[in-house]
């Protein structure tokens, strides 16, 4: 939202560029771990799919709709106490919704990568 904002986006432009940097963040910083776990790209991308993709949707769903319903602030500038109350209402009210979906989508993720993930060599 800040970007397209800034930049002087259209309303629509900038909910969709809000949607894909989610989408290109969320599976990148999920990514990022499991690939430090060992695993190799294509299944990362496996396990980020798995367990971001419908927390991700939900998310963004909850947060853009959010947005677009208190009126004028999607049209409200950078320097708006109404930009910046209705962006953190919006986080917190999804992040809020979309918690205990988290815990279900993230358990099959987890399950998947385990047979990939690299381990110490045994000692003793």
């Amino acid at each position: 939202m800040v970007i397209g904002t800034t930049a002087g986006l259209h309303n629509a432009a900038t909910v969709v560029l809000s949607i894909a940097l989610a989408f290109v963040f969320g599976y990148g910083m999920t990514m990022r771990g499991v690939l430090r776990a060992g695993v190799n790209v294509r299944t990362a991308l496996k396990v980020a799919l798995t367990a971001d993709t419908v927390s991700i949707a939900i998310m963004e769903l909850l947060d853009n709709a959010f947005i677009v319903a208190v009126p004028g602030a999607m049209n409200a500038g950078l320097t708006s106490m109404l930009f910046w109350a209705s962006l953190a209402g919006s986080l917190v009210g999804s992040f809020l919704l979309t918690t205990p979906l988290n815990t279900p989508t993230e358990r099959p993720a987890t399950a998947a990568a385990e047979p990939f993930r690299v381990r110490p060599p045994l000692t003793g």
